[in-house]
């Protein structure tokens, strides 16, 4: 497993969930994410994989944060950029970008609403934002099934790249399930908090998937 960089966030930054690549994009914090931009761009471009699954091995290890700067700093180098919000158990990215959470990817899975009128348009170059929308109390039949991967597919026609926010891969069965249809998965370690042996089997689990386990990204607090 490659590393694709190490992110040095404060505590302050990841309690207030900053868009720290939108307010200090000159910062050195910047900068890594515009290394892993660079590091994605390539994997991308020489492979031609487009959707990428953000995920930890447990809780509270950041991904979420890392997973919405990493969608600001490709946006900002004018990649057409498509967020989604596919922790429909926890989910944050409406907060983080402090948009409406009213209709999301569950109503679109749900044929309650069309991908067009769902997805926000942000001010930030050309991301667009899928939030997770109501709430659903079956998100592994609904992660799993066919729409979802339908869903990617389309994506895949019109962005440059599709960022999956997804539940931590020990704690949540949908999350090896997107995995399996996602062309690759980046794995969020946090050196302060994740222990060696749940990093391992995170790995085993994800193989166990045939996902294509692209790399990780150290995230010291």
């Amino acid at each position: 497993m490659s590393q694709l960089i190490s992110s040095k966030k404060g505590r302050s930054t990841l309690k207030k969930r900053n868009l720290i690549t939108l307010s200090h994009s000159n910062s050195i914090i910047s900068d890594q994410f515009r290394t892993i931009r660079t590091n994605m761009r390539f994997l991308a471009k020489e492979n031609e994989e487009r959707v990428f699954l953000i995920t930890s091995p447990g809780v509270g290890e950041g991904k979420s944060t890392m997973t919405a700067n990493l969608a600001v700093s490709l946006a900002q180098q004018k990649e057409k950029v498509l967020l989604i919000d596919a922790n429909l158990r926890s989910p944050i990215v409406d907060q983080i970008f402090k948009v409406s959470n009213e209709d999301g990817l569950t109503d679109v899975l749900t044929y309650k609403k069309s991908f067009q009128d769902a997805v926000h348009h942000s001010e930030i170059g050309r991301l667009e934002i899928l939030t997770s929308g109501h709430h659903a109390s079956n998100p592994a039949e609904l992660l799993g099934n066919e729409m979802m991967r339908e869903l990617l597919m389309k994506a895949r026609e019109n962005y440059d790249f599709i960022l999956v926010d997804s539940p931590s891969v020990l704690t949540s069965t949908e999350t090896r399930m997107l995995a399996n249809i996602c062309d690759g998965i980046i794995l969020v370690l946090n050196k302060g908090k994740t222990d060696l042996e749940q990093a391992a089997k995170a790995r085993r689990v994800l193989e166990l998937a045939h996902a294509n386990l692209m790399g990780a990204i150290i995230n010291k607090k």
